[in-house]
């Protein structure tokens, strides 16, 4: 099927524009409406990122109020993925994760007018919530954003105390006595001694997909994603947590600020801020399963022939949107490019990768 690029349109008065642009670091937001097909949305909208928000094409959380949903989605960010020269590395991520079994969030291109004015294209993300749990079949259970880099499954950052388990989570659903579960998870991880980990931490945690997801941030080498940029969901039948990428704009050979990331940056263990990941992989099961999976990810869907026509499709497809987008057509030249600069990183990565795998017997 050919990629669609919808358009939606903004319309915000200008009193409320000025409120928005006021404080860029506010995330109060502010009324404004949004078409989408032929349904005019009564909506909240305000910034969303950290650093992005300092660009001059900035990202964009959107919260429907009236009617309180579009396609099926209460609350929805646009990205503007300004450094990313290809606009693609977020959606390829995401789908990555999919096609490896790991709960992701779905992503579509769209072309955002605001006032009459074109504005570019944007990525929209699905946020991570409670209908991303409904329309996944999945039951109910609370979900933690990790929002800084104390979200380590640590009881220490730089080699302080933190000064609480919970440091480097912000609850977006469930109740205060879920905390309870996620301090349960950090207190096991940093309290059980090696020799039990194997059998008490699959308990807590689902062992298949959080390595599933390590094989994920290493191949796509995200070195901004080992912690933060996740959410935690407790799966409330299983009783199980299990991790949810997010912002993967800075990855497939790209640094946040769009420059080249060496093929080699990150290691295949991944990064050992992450103490989680270092402890899984000191246990010779959990280690041997790792190895598994990235064996048959390196040998399957992290080559040029798997992802080839995905990234060529989405190209050709966003094109003829980016040669009228007033804050990227001017670099058209580097979008031309970038298939291959993906392609080329994939392949000395998949290399890099399989040249490293007996460190893991």
């Amino acid at each position: 099927m050919p990629y669609l690029i919808p358009s939606y349109f903004l319309i915000i008065e200008e009193s409320n524009l000025d409120d928005l642009r006021s404080d860029i670091w506010s995330d109060t937001p502010v009324s404004a409406y949004l078409k989408v097909k032929n349904i005019t949305y009564t909506i909240d909208i305000a910034y969303r990122g950290s650093y992005t928000r300092k660009f001059r094409k900035r990202s964009f959380r959107i919260e429907f109020i009236n009617p309180n949903r579009c396609s099926g989605a209460r609350i929805i960010h646009l990205n503007a993925e300004y450094r990313d020269p290809s606009l693609m590395r977020n959606k390829l991520s995401f789908d990555f994760f999919q096609d490896l079994g790991v709960l992701s969030p779905n992503s579509h291109h769209i072309n955002l007018t605001r006032n009459g004015s074109f504005k570019g294209v944007y990525l929209q993300l699905e946020s991570v919530d409670d209908l991303f749990l409904k329309k996944r079949g999945l039951p109910s259970g609370p979900i933690y954003y990790a929002v800084n880099n104390n979200a380590n499954f640590s009881l220490t950052r730089d080699e302080k105390k933190k000064k609480s388990l919970l440091s480097g989570y912000r609850r977006v659903l469930g109740t205060k006595s879920d905390d309870d579960l996620l301090h349960e998870l950090i207190h096991k991880i940093n309290t059980t001694s090696l020799s039990d980990f194997p059998n008490e931490i699959p308990h807590h945690l689902n062992i298949d997909t959080f390595l599933r997801w390590l094989v994920g941030a290493v191949c796509t080498m995200n070195n901004d994603g080992f912690t933060h940029n996740y959410a935690l969901y407790r799966n409330n039948e299983t009783g199980l947590f299990e991790i949810i990428p997010w912002d993967y704009d800075a990855t497939w050979g790209r640094k946040v600020d769009g420059g080249l990331m060496e093929h080699n940056y990150v290691p295949i263990k991944g990064k050992k801020d992450n103490h989680l990941c270092r402890l899984l992989l000191k246990v010779p099961e959990f280690r041997k399963l790792y190895r598994n999976i990235l064996e048959e990810t390196l040998e399957t869907k992290f080559t040029v022939k798997y992802l080839e026509n995905k990234v060529i499709s989405l190209h050709e497809s966003l094109r003829p949107h980016i040669l009228l987008d007033p804050y990227k057509k001017k670099t058209i030249d580097t979008f031309d490019k970038e298939p291959e600069f993906i392609f080329q990183f994939i392949r000395k990565r998949n290399s890099y990768l399989k040249k490293r795998l007996n460190k893991l017997d």
